[in-house]
């Protein structure tokens, strides 16, 4: 799964195989992964609440690169790298 971007420890990937609907990108923190909507929720899995804020702050700010990402990947294309939180 192509990490599309790192920052405070958390690592952000996504699946470029023709992945499944609805959309969506999977975190991972010292043990902890979670699965998130494109707004930054979390919907499946563990995160520490500190790390969930950090991710939904970045996906608000990145929305538009995760969705065009998100095209990307249901179309089995390589993904883009998206600017970590700062």
């Amino acid at each position: 799964m192509p990490i599309v971007s790192m920052f405070l420890g958390i690592i952000i990937r996504m699946y470029n195989n023709g992945e499944h609907n609805p959309p969506h990108f999977h975190a991972a923190y010292q043990g902890y992964n979670g699965i998130f909507n494109m707004e930054g929720e979390l919907i499946e899995g563990e995160m520490p609440k500190r790390q969930i804020k950090f991710i939904a702050a970045w996906a608000e700010l990145h929305k538009d690169e995760l969705l065009a990402n998100w095209e990307l990947a249901i179309n089995e294309q390589p993904l883009y790298k998206i600017a970590p939180l700062r």
